[in-house]
């Protein structure tokens, strides 16, 4: 198993995994179909100091690999922190593949040739790669955890944050379950995402919609934060960067500055950190990312995914 989860690692980096669609599946997935509607627009391009990115969730059908290169490209860093669920190990059965994703390891590895220090965070999703921690994989290094000093010298713990998630913890098995269910809702958004891009609409994430509208949900995240938050001020650190619950937020919670980079299965979004310090969240299928400048100390919620 340990020697299977090596060569894994190792062609996923090296985009293997692609294997491309037969002429017949990729003239029906392409016909009348148009570019989403966030890459039609012409962005600009940015450099930041530092990206964090995570629950990426390469090699699903979940995984919005165009927006995901997309944000890749225009959008240089010194510091590239990948957060956990980078590449989703426990889809290895149902294994699946795109050009799109291919784009994304080559981005990833660009930037590493470019000389961006890429840092990997291994999440539950790609835990296999926690056999890696303390190597340096195709130029990137594999961490258990980080802590990431910003310009103007704040400390913030840099973490998956599964270890937090009581249904992980305690009972795996539940966990495997509710991705199931977690990945049929994904299929229906993508239904749901084609639709409205045939009819030239912005990307909407139907899953997220469904949790903000559960009330167990949304106490389920309060929870969340409240406790990697708590394990935060334990550490003496100023704050805490972390995904996991594909819910992306900053606000401070107590003394610690709490920040989720989100996801790219539902809001799309990345946490950056400009050349002053400053930090926000940008979601990247909306026309205009959101985004707000840290100190962001008087706004307590930012951005909601």
């Amino acid at each position: 198993m340990q020697k299977a989860s090596r060569i894994l690692a190792e062609a996923a980096w090296r985009g293997s995994f692609y294997a491309p669609e037969k002429p017949r599946q990729a003239a029906r997935r392409t016909r009348g179909t148009a570019p989403p509607a966030a890459t039609q627009r012409s962005r600009p391009s940015r450099h930041h100091r530092t990206i964090f990115i995570s629950d990426t969730h390469l090699g699903t059908r979940g995984c919005k690999a165009e927006l995901l290169a997309d944000f890749l490209k225009h959008n240089e860093c010194d510091t590239l922190y990948l957060v956990g669920d980078i590449v989703d190990g426990w889809q290895f059965k149902r294994w699946y593949w795109s050009e799109a994703q291919d784009r994304v390891v080559r981005e990833v590895l660009k930037k590493v040739d470019d000389g961006t220090r890429v840092i990997y965070v291994p999440g539950n999703h790609d835990e296999f790669l926690r056999d890696y921690v303390g190597r340096s994989v195709a130029g990137i290094a594999v961490v258990r955890e980080a802590i990431h000093e910003t310009a103007d010298g704040l400390r913030l713990l840099v973490l998956h944050g599964d270890q937090f998630d009581g249904v992980i913890g305690c009972a795996k098995w539940l966990a495997h379950l509710g991705d199931r269910a977690y990945g049929m809702a994904l299929r229906l958004n993508d239904g749901l995402h084609a639709v409205r891009r045939a009819l030239g609409l912005p990307y909407w994430s139907l899953s997220a919609y469904l949790k903000r509208a559960v009330k167990n949900a949304v106490e389920y995240v309060s929870r969340y934060e409240e406790i990697v938050a708590r394990e935060a001020a334990g550490r003496g650190v100023d704050g805490v960067i972390c995904g996991h619950i594909h819910h992306a937020e900053m606000r401070r919670i107590g003394d610690i500055l709490y920040l989720n980079d989100g996801d790219w299965v539902e809001s799309c979004s990345a946490l950056v950190e400009d050349a002053h310090g400053n930090l926000e969240i940008l979601r990247w299928a909306t026309a205009a990312p959101q985004s707000a400048a840290h100190p962001a100390l008087a706004t307590p919620a930012l951005i909601q995914a």
